[in-house]
This record gives C-alpha cells, structure tokens and sequence, in this order.
C-alpha cells in the first residue's frame, strides 16, 4: 500500500494507481445501481400496496393479487425503460467527450 502513494520515478505507478481508481468507481456504480434497485423495490411495495390493498386481513384476495402483479409490472418496466435510456445518454456523452 506504501507504493501507491510514494513519489518515485517508477512507470508502473501511474497505472496502478489508474487501474486501483477504475475498480473503485466500478464499485460506486454497483453500488449505487444496487441502492437504485432497492429504493425502487421500496417506493413500488409501497405504491401497489397503497393501491391495491384496500382492506388487509390475512390473506390476499385473488383481485388484489392480480393487481399487485399488474402494478409491479408497470413499475418493472417502467424502471427498465428509464435505465435503458440513461444507459444510452450516458454512452453518447462519454463518446462525445472522447472526440473533444
């Protein structure tokens, strides 16, 4: 660990210390995709419960199970269409950045 922030004229530390601040915001990012995820999962229970549990006993109603699924759905896709887009927004401006 004393290599990384020694000052000698070694080549390899300018890629090291490279690769070491790649993994680490490889990391965040799957980090932060998994908090996305679960902040998702959340506000979604929440939601579908809100709307579809009108009246909690023990057990669920085949209505509400349908639009428990129903609403899952809908938030599932709707999550997958904004990821993709952010996915794909994100790939143009790396690729624009790489041209400057």
């Amino acid at each position: 660990m004393s290599d990384l922030f020694s000052r000698g004229s070694s080549t390899n530390a300018q890629p090291d210390v490279q690769a070491l601040k790649e993994q680490t915001m490889n990391a965040i990012r799957q980090e932060l995709a998994l908090a996305n995820v679960q902040e998702l999962m959340n506000k979604s229970g929440d939601r579908c419960y809100t709307k579809c549990i009108t009246k909690p006993g023990d057990s669920l109603s085949n209505s509400e199970k349908q639009c428990l699924s129903r609403c899952f759905d809908r938030y599932m896709e709707a999550f997958n269409i904004v990821s993709r887009t952010y996915t794909s927004r994100l790939a143009r401006e790396r690729q624009q950045e790489a041209t400057l």
